[in-house]
């Protein structure tokens, strides 16, 4: 068997392994020592690459910024920054047609700009706005939903986990990738919020109404999100200003998000120790995912799958929007079924030189950015589509009294609206480009 016929064997024995509930990342880390061995049939050759890329991955400089940015996320669920995000939200919000539900997706991309997490983002919104929505007598299934599309908000508003991973495999310039996301999160906002007004149209017992918050409280809410707007324009526009690096600017954001908590007081030395605890135990799924990914791409590396299939596309002639609309497709399927950081690590080293050498008509770095804006968004579609949208879970399982199919059916009308995004960010690449320098 041939190098490049065992590179594309192994794709379907990954697969196999996801599916019989093996860890993506062991799966993966698998997958790749297995490749090596059957290649080689050295042992002492894998284990030294295992050593070695090991080393080579923990010690990455560019890494830490994601235990600096969950870091942070742990800090802004303990200031109360949620809680002051829905509150000014819903005030403003609250006594339309459908607007607790608004609110909690307005609450959801404030949030996000502080919190690189969709999980973090969906579960800590949750518990906030769950129990406004059944108060004012929104029905369980399009409560669950609008928590869990708004939840996926927190990978696409800089700053974003996601995006940090996307740039370190593609070569990338962070500042700029957060850049090119800040559009296309408000029109992600703006269009769950469009969604759940057409949907309390046609669905009117689905939402209740609560009385206006006078105008004067209003504003009193509207101050008490000042450390959001601080701690955002510091990291984001910090590094985008060169003041410091994404690295410091994460440490500068975890620092400050800390500083809040504390001065709130609802930072304890039991709390610290718990933040940092769920801080770490992320990183080391995270790490070990790429860990797993780092070993799987340097077998298929070696057997010349991406370069061989990059060839192959390239010689058929395909024009270079059908070969995008293909990969975007192939996303939008896998993506309900795994997770959104193993679908980056897993086939950005395959798609990318793919991408990368098809004509767009824009320069190759606008190419890298706008691709990767694009790769985020269906990915995050993914969370929120059935059968294996991971926010969906995390949402159902604060909510056991909804079951599945209510959420399930309502989150459907979510789905449209990323989709309709998805087809105009396709065809219009200048909104995504439009800060970029």
């Amino acid at each position: 068997m041939s190098m490049l016929e065992l590179g594309f064997l192994s794709f379907p024995v990954l697969l196999l392994m996801i599916f019989l509930r093996a860890p993506i990342g062991l799966a993966m880390l698998l997958a790749g020592i297995g490749g090596l061995w059957f290649a080689t049939g050295d042992t002492n050759m894998f284990m030294s690459r295992l050593k070695t890329e090991t080393y080579g991955t923990f010690s990455s400089y560019s890494l830490t910024i994601i235990p600096m940015f969950l870091l942070m996320g742990q800090f802004a669920t303990l200031s109360g920054m949620s809680q002051a995000l829905f509150k000014a939200a819903e005030s403003f919000l609250g006594h339309r047609k459908g607007g607790v539900a608004m609110a909690a997706v307005g609450a959801c991309a404030g949030f996000g700009s502080i919190c690189g997490s969709s999980l973090a983002t969906a579960a800590t919104m949750s518990r906030v706005a769950l129990p406004e929505l059944r108060r004012y007598g929104y029905s369980g299934g399009f409560s669950t939903a609008t928590l869990a599309a708004g939840g996926t908000l927190g990978i696409l508003i800089p700053p974003s986990v996601i995006l940090v991973i996307y740039a370190i495999l593609t070569e990338q310039n962070i500042a700029k990738l957060f850049l090119a996301a800040f559009i296309p999160g408000i029109l992600a906002a703006l269009g769950y919020i469009v969604t759940i007004s057409i949907y309390v149209r046609v669905y009117p017992d689905a939402a209740g109404t609560r009385e206006p918050v006078p105008m004067a409280e209003r504003w009193r809410a509207l101050l008490d999100v000042w450390p959001v707007l601080v701690v955002f324009g510091l990291v984001v526009g910090g590094i985008y200003a060169g003041w410091f690096t994404p690295t410091e600017g994460a440490a500068i954001g975890a620092a400050g998000t800390g500083l809040i908590a504390l001065v709130s007081g609802n930072m304890t030395w039991s709390v610290f120790k718990e933040s940092i605890i769920a801080t770490a135990t992320a990183t080391g799924m995270i790490f070990f995912i790429v860990l797993g990914a780092a070993l799987y791409n340097g077998f298929l590396a070696l057997s010349q799958v991406p370069q061989e299939l990059s060839s192959w596309v390239v010689g058929q002639g395909y024009s270079a929007w059908t070969v995008l609309i293909i990969v975007l497709a192939f996303y939008l399927v896998f993506g309900c079924l795994m997770d959104s950081l193993s679908m980056i690590l897993l086939t950005i080293p395959i798609f990318f030189p793919v991408i990368s050498q098809l004509d767009f008509g824009m320069t190759p770095e606008h190419v890298a950015i706008w691709f990767g804006i694009l790769v985020l968004i269906v990915v995050e579609v993914g969370l929120i589509t059935p059968p294996v949208g991971m926010n969906l879970f995390i949402i159902n399982a604060m909510d056991k009294t909804t079951p599945m199919r209510d959420t399930y059916s309502a989150v459907m009308w979510f789905v449209g609206s990323d989709l309709v995004r998805v087809v105009i960010l396709v065809l219009f690449p200048a909104i995504t480009l439009f800060l970029i320098p």
